[in-house]
C-alpha cells in the first residue's frame, strides 16, 4: 500500500472512503491483480496455476483453479515457514511475523502469515474511524480517550519469527509507538501501561490514568466489550487504592513494572486530595453501580467496543453501567487474517451494526448460505472441510441484499480463498460496496472473551472427562448442554450434566471432589486460547458443572419440540442453549453446582 494513504485524516479520509466504495468492483479487480503479480511464483500458486507466462490470464486462472480452503489446507506451508523455509512458499514478500488467531488447530492457536505492509493496511483502516465518528459526535479533539488496550504473551516460531496477536503486533509496532500527536486520539493511558505484559498491572495503571484525567475524558472503550466490563469489576475492587494513590501522589507498591512506575509517577504529579475526594464520594455513596461510568467520567460522549457476535451478550451490562445514556459504538470489523471494513453509521443500535467492506484491504469472495433473508439452518451440520466449487463463490459487488454468506479472503501475505468462518448478511450497499451484518462464527458454541469453543472440542473434552472420572465409578453421563454465563465478571462456561449413577447396585454416589475434578478435566481438554484466557489473562472464570435431576433433558426436548414444531425424530439436544425458557427449565432442575478447583495448565 502507498505510504501516502497513511496520511489520510479528517475530510481527506472520508473522501478516500467514498472513492474506494464508488468503484469497489474496479478496486477489487486491481487488488487481485496486485496480489497475483506479487505472489505468482510462489510454490502454492504454482501448484494450481502454472508458470508466470500466463500472468495475463491471472484472474480467470485464479478463479477457475484455486480452491477455497480452510486452515488445515494452508497449515503445512505455514509450519514449513515457521520452521525456517522461505516465505516464497506462499508470498512474494518476506513474512515478518506470525499472527496468532483466536481460532485453534489441534489445540494450538492458528498462525497467520503477516508481511510488513499489512501494518499499513491496518493503520489505514484505524485512520478512518475518527473521521467517521466525528461526523456524528463533534469536538472530540478537545479532550481525551480512555481506551483500555492490552498486549498478550508472545511466542516465537522455531526459526525466530515473532508469533503474537494482531493487536499486540500493532501496539508494539512503530506505527503505534512513534505515531504523530493526534488530538482526536489523545489517550489517557501511557504507552508503557498499554505495553505491560502483566495484565493486572496494566489494568491498574490504565484505570488510574483514566481517573486522573476524569474531567477530560470524552470517550471510553476497549477492543472487546468483555474487557471493558472486566475493567469496571477491577475498578470496583480497587477504587480505594486509586484514591490513595491520587491523594498521596504515591503509586501502589504492587506496580513493580519499571516502565509503568516511571510513566505513572510522572502522570500522578502533585498530591491531589480534591480529586481523590471526588472519586471517593462517587464510589462510597452509591448503593448501586448503575451509571457509574457517567458519574466518574461526566463528560463522556460514547463507549467504543466490539458488541457484535458473541460480544452482544454484554450490551445490557454496558447499558447498566452507563445508565443507558451513552451510545455504544462498534467501529470496525477485523480479524487476524485480514482487516475488512468500518461501520459508517456508528450511532446505530448495537443490534443494527453493519460494516462496509473496504475493497483495498484484500480480495473478498463469498459462499452463499441462504437467500431472501432465510439462513439455511442446517449449515452448521456441513463439514467446514468440504470442498466448495469455484463456481459457487460470489464477488464482493455481486452479493445480494438479504442473503447470507460465508466470507472468503485472499491476502497479500499468502492466504488464497481462505474461509474466514464468519457468517454475514447483506443489509444494503454504500455506493458499490456492500454492507454486512455479522451473524455468527460457524460452529462456535461458547465464547466469553477471545475464546471460540466449537461443538467438536466441547464434546471431546466433556466425553473424555466423563469417561475417565465417571465411568470408573459406575456412573454415566446421560446428556449435556452448555451456556456462556456473563452475569458476573469475568464470565464463565456453565455445563449442565445429567448423570446416571445407578448403573450398578449399591455403588456409592459420586463425591464432590470427583465432580470438581470433572470441571478441571473439561477445562484441560479445551483449546489453547481458552486455557490462556483462564490461566494467564484471567478473562474467563472457573468452569462450572451444574448437575441436573433425572429426566431434565426429556423436559428440555419437550420444550423445544413444543416451541419449534419439530418431531422427536428430528430433535437433537442443543450443545449450547440461549433460549430464556430453556435456561429457566435447566436452572430449575439443578441439584448441585461445582466449580474448577484450580487453573488449567497453560504454557506460553
Amino acid at each position: 500500500m502507498d505510504g501516502k494513504k497513511l496520511e489520510y485524516k479528517g475530510e481527506e479520509a472520508l473522501k478516500e472512503l467514498e472513492r474506494l466504495t464508488a468503484k469497489a468492483g474496479e478496486f477489487q479487480e486491481e487488488i487481485l491483480r496486485k496480489i497475483l503479480a506479487q505472489n505468482w511464483d510462489t510454490e502454492y500458486l504454482n501448484k494450481y496455476m502454472g508458470d508466470s507466462k500466463l500472468l495475463s490470464k491471472g484472474i480467470s486462472q485464479f478463479k477457475n483453479h484455486v480452491p477455497a480452503i480452510t486452515y488445515k489446507d494452508i497449515r503445512p506451508y505455514i509450519l514449513r515457514i515457521a520452521n525456517g523455509e522461505e516465505s516464497s512458499l506462499i508470498t512474494g514478500h518476506p513474512i515478518t511475523e506470525m499472527l496468532c488467531s483466536s481460532g485453534t488447530s489441534a489445540g494450538e492457536p492458528k498462525l497467520m502469515p503477516s508481511i510488513a505492509e499489512d501494518l499499513d493496511r491496518r493503520t489505514f483502516l484505524y485512520n478512518l474511524i475518527m473521521p467517521i465518528i466525528n461526523q456524528h459526535i463533534h469536538r472530540l479533539d478537545e479532550g481525551k480517550a480512555m481506551y483500555l488496550y492490552f498486549v498478550k504473551a508472545e511466542m516465537s516460531t522455531p526459526c525466530g519469527l515473532p508469533a503474537r496477536t494482531v493487536l499486540t503486533s500493532y501496539y508494539k509496532s512503530s506505527h503505534f509507538k512513534h505515531r504523530p500527536h493526534d488530538p482526536f486520539n489523545d489517550f489517557t493511558s501511557p504507552d508503557e501501561a498499554i505495553l505491560c505484559y502483566d495484565s493486572d498491572q496494566s489494568m491498574y495503571c490504565q484505570l488510574l490514568a483514566g481517573l486522573i484525567h476524569r474531567h477530560r475524558v470524552l470517550r471510553l472503550g476497549a477492543v472487546f466489550a468483555s474487557a471493558l466490563l472486566r475493567a469496571i469489576s477491577f475498578l470496583e475492587c480497587h477504587w480505594r487504592d486509586f484514591c490513595r494513590d491520587i491523594r498521596n501522589r504515591e503509586l501502589d507498591s504492587n506496580i513493580t513494572d519499571i516502565a509503568c512506575r516511571s510513566a505513572m509517577s510522572s502522570l500522578l504529579g502533585l498530591p491531589n486530595p480534591e480529586l481523590a475526594e471526588e472519586i471517593e464520594d462517587i464510589c462510597i455513596q452509591t448503593t448501586s453501580w448503575r451509571g457509574i461510568i457517567c458519574r466518574l467520567w461526566p463528560n463522556a460522549k460514547y463507549i467504543e467496543a466490539v458488541v457484535t457476535g458473541s460480544m452482544s451478550q454484554y450490551v445490557p451490562a454496558l447499558k447498566f453501567y452507563s445508565d443507558g445514556k451513552l451510545p455504544l459504538i462498534c467501529p470496525m470489523y477485523a480479524s487476524s487474517e485480514c482487516y475488512f471494513g468500518v461501520n459508517i453509521n456508528p450511532l446505530c443500535d448495537p443490534s443494527d451494526v453493519s460494516f462496509t467492506l473496504l475493497p483495498n484491504m484484500g480480495y473478498f469472495e463469498f459462499i452463499p448460505l441462504g437467500e431472501n433473508g432465510s439462513l439455511m439452518m442446517d449449515f452448521e451440520e456441513e463439514d467446514d472441510e468440504d470442498e466448495v466449487p469455484q463456481s459457487k463463490l460470489v464477488d464482493l459487488v455481486h452479493v445480494r441484499v438479504g442473503c447470507y454468506y460465508e466470507l472468503v479472503v485472499t491476502t497479500f501475505s499468502g492466504l488464497y480463498r481462505y474461509r474466514i468462518g464468519d457468517v454475514l448478511q447483506v443489509i444494503g450497499f454504500h455506493n458499490q460496496a456492500p454492507q454486512f451484518r455479522f451473524i455468527c462464527r460457524r460452529h462456535v458454541v461458547l465464547s466469553i472473551d477471545n475464546d471460540k469453543t466449537n461443538e467438536e472440542d466441547l464434546h471431546r473434552s466433556i466425553t473424555a472427562a466423563a469417561k475417565s472420572l465417571l465411568e470408573p465409578r459406575h456412573a454415566l453421563l446421560v446428556e449435556y448442554t452448555s451456556y456462556a454465563d456473563t452475569s458476573s465478571v469475568p464470565g464463565h462456561y456453565v455445563i449442565y450434566w445429567e448423570i446416571n449413577n445407578k448403573i450398578q447396585p449399591h455403588a456409592p454416589p459420586i463425591s464432590k471432589e470427583v465432580l470438581k475434578e470433572c470441571c478441571i478435566a473439561v477445562e484441560e481438554g479445551l483449546d489453547y486460547i481458552y486455557r490462556r484466557c483462564r490461566t494467564n489473562d484471567k478473562s474467563i472464570g472457573p468452569l462450572e458443572i451444574r448437575v441436573v435431576k433425572a429426566g431434565t433433558f426429556e423436559k428440555l426436548m419437550d420444550l423445544f419440540i413444543a416451541q419449534g414444531g419439530a418431531s422427536i425424530n428430528q430433535y437433537k439436544t442443543p450443545r449450547c442453549v440461549k433460549l430464556k425458557a430453556a435456561l429457566k427449565l435447566l436452572n430449575a432442575n439443578v441439584s448441585e453446582c461445582y466449580f474448577s478447583p484450580r487453573d488449567p495448565a497453560w504454557i506460553a
